[in-house]
């Protein structure tokens, strides 16, 4: 799988409440994997995230690794945004012990037109998020920017 080392024309922002919840539900879950909804608004720039809906991971094994939201929760979460004015926009997940860029498994699963948002944790602190979307051709993600930047945890 390639990762794409330039920058998407698209992008996200991010509530400063959003960004909290992202790292709160990241450390809070580590060594598992935690994931989520990203609800928000598109427009030709991308995306303005204006809230975030944890999901239970619920893949059978290798959570460290792995999620799994379920169809029933993926549901819910499209009516929950639809009642608020809005859609959801793309998805989170944690890379415990790992980097924030997508994996194979990611690239496998993963939509067009989607944000994909992943919080690496190190040692149960949440670091330097990044978000990707899928390339036109599959065979990777090209990264999208994240606004207002982040940083990780100052040492």
């Amino acid at each position: 799988m390639s990762a794409s080392t330039t920058r998407a024309p698209l992008g996200l922002t991010l509530t400063a409440s959003s960004l909290a919840a992202l790292r709160r539900h990241a450390a809070e879950t580590f060594p598992e994997e935690c994931c989520g909804f990203l609800l928000g608004r598109s427009d030709d720039g991308g995306a303005a995230v204006e809230a975030v809906r944890p999901a239970r991971n619920e893949a059978p094994a290798a959570r460290a690794t792995r999620f799994l939201i379920s169809p029933e929760a993926v549901l819910l979460a499209r009516r929950e945004a639809r009642e608020l004015g809005l859609a959801v926009v793309g998805y989170y997940h944690s890379h415990p012990d790992g980097r924030a860029e997508p994996s194979r498994h990611d690239l496998e699963h993963a939509w067009p037109a989607t944000s994909y948002l992943i919080v690496p944790v190190a040692a149960g602190v949440a670091g330097e998020l990044r978000s990707w979307r899928l390339r036109d051709d599959r065979e990777g993600f090209v990264e999208e920017w994240v606004e207002p930047p982040r940083r990780g945890p100052k040492r």
